[in-house]
């Protein structure tokens, strides 16, 4: 017997893995964060963790290619580095997002069914900006 529960959660974390670049610039969108903050905010939203030793090398990617900065917080007892998002990060998480819509709109050409995927379906508190239309059409 096949459990609904345990493929929509091995469908999320296969998701949230592929499209990790994509949750964290998402993330960077709203609001500046340090790594931990984006480790928990991962974790509380997705239900899949993903550690320092993951988070942490993709944050220097994605700022080594300019799409995010960094910058020391002193401010509190404990130093933090905090990122942000950068222009050419808010263009690329665009392209990204467009991209996504149009793959999802392509896998229902053809002879299979329609499908069309709702980003809070299958990867919920993704902001609302990333509109997909949640139906299977026949």
């Amino acid at each position: 017997m096949i459990n609904m529960g345990n493929i929509q959660k091995d469908v999320q974390v296969k998701l949230a893995k592929g499209l990790l670049d994509l949750i964290v610039l998402q993330f960077l969108s709203t609001q500046p964060m340090h790594g931990y903050q984006i480790i928990t905010k991962i974790r509380k939203n997705f239900g899949v963790y993903f550690g320092p030793s993951t988070i942490y090398p993709l944050l220097a990617t994605l700022e080594k290619k300019g799409y995010v900065n960094s910058e020391w917080n002193m401010k509190n007892e404990r130093p933090r580095k905090t990122y942000k998002l950068t222009n050419e990060g808010q263009t690329m998480l665009n392209f990204t997002e467009n991209s996504l819509n149009l793959l999802c709109q392509k896998i229902g050409t053809n002879s299979t069914p329609q499908m069309k995927v709702n980003a809070s379906v299958t990867m919920p508190n993704l902001t609302k900006r990333t509109r997909f239309m949640a139906t299977l059409v026949k």
